[in-house]
């Protein structure tokens, strides 16, 4: 298959009230409103196809930079290649759940996230922290520095409340997956969740809402999720 008929595909898919749920949280147009679990097909015909990926992520299209993420070989991506990626992720369901989780299956996730963290640009930082997120919630234990991430603990509970929103959203959830998915850490995390305790956001909207981790981590907690860990990233 080609850049030509996968849209073509994706097209002959897209449904308006799915589009207008993509466009509430963000999306803008071109896009043709595609429910991700419809796309399984398309991709068990094309499997991995970087060359592929990289052409249907360069339309601009949120469909096919979807699904880009889908068919993309992680592992065949530079520093350089996430960077641009990121660059032109507009909104949190690009930033979060398509480059962020292509990321979690390379090798240089990490050092890749710690320079999002770090960059100050919200969706960059909303990436970082959810790369980890998706990282911890598949790889071994052992893969992971205790140290770094008690120091990622310690860096949350003392920025959390200055963040933008969408990262505040993403280091609340680091919080939450620590506790569940990285057991080393899990009374730390508890600690830091009820220390952060609830975190405002969407002040700028006329109602503001805010997020708590410690109440999540108590649901996980009850239901015997601690340790949880996933066997795919992507889907």
């Amino acid at each position: 298959m080609n850049l030509e008929t996968v849209m073509q595909e994706l097209e002959a898919l897209g449904k308006e009230r799915t589009k207008k749920i993509y466009m509430s949280n963000g999306a803008h147009e071109p896009l043709f409103g595609v429910a991700t679990g419809q796309m399984k097909p398309i991709a068990k015909k094309i499997k991995i196809n970087q060359e592929l990926a990289e052409q249907l992520y360069a339309t601009g299209n949120y469909d096919a930079m979807y699904f880009a993420g889908v068919i993309a070989d992680p592992k065949a991506m530079t520093t350089a290649d996430f960077d641009r990626w990121m660059d032109t992720a507009y909104f949190y369901m690009l930033s979060d759940y398509v480059v962020a989780v292509t990321l979690a299956e390379a090798d240089i996730a990490q050092e890749v996230a710690d320079d999002w963290i770090t960059s100050g640009e919200e969706l960059k930082m909303s990436a970082g922290w959810s790369c980890y997120c998706w990282l911890l919630g598949n790889r071994k234990d052992h893969e992971f520095s205790e140290i770094k991430l008690a120091n990622m603990l310690e860096m949350v509970k003392n920025t959390i409340h200055e963040a933008p929103d969408r990262t505040k959203y993403s280091m609340n959830n680091f919080i939450y997956t620590v506790a569940t998915s990285y057991t080393p850490l899990h009374d730390l995390a508890v600690e830091t969740a009820k220390a952060v305790g609830p975190v405002e956001v969407q002040k700028d909207k006329a109602k503001s809402k805010f997020i708590n981790a410690s109440e999540n981590i108590q649901k996980a907690v009850d239901k015997g999720q601690v340790g949880f860990k996933r066997k795919h990233v992507r889907c």
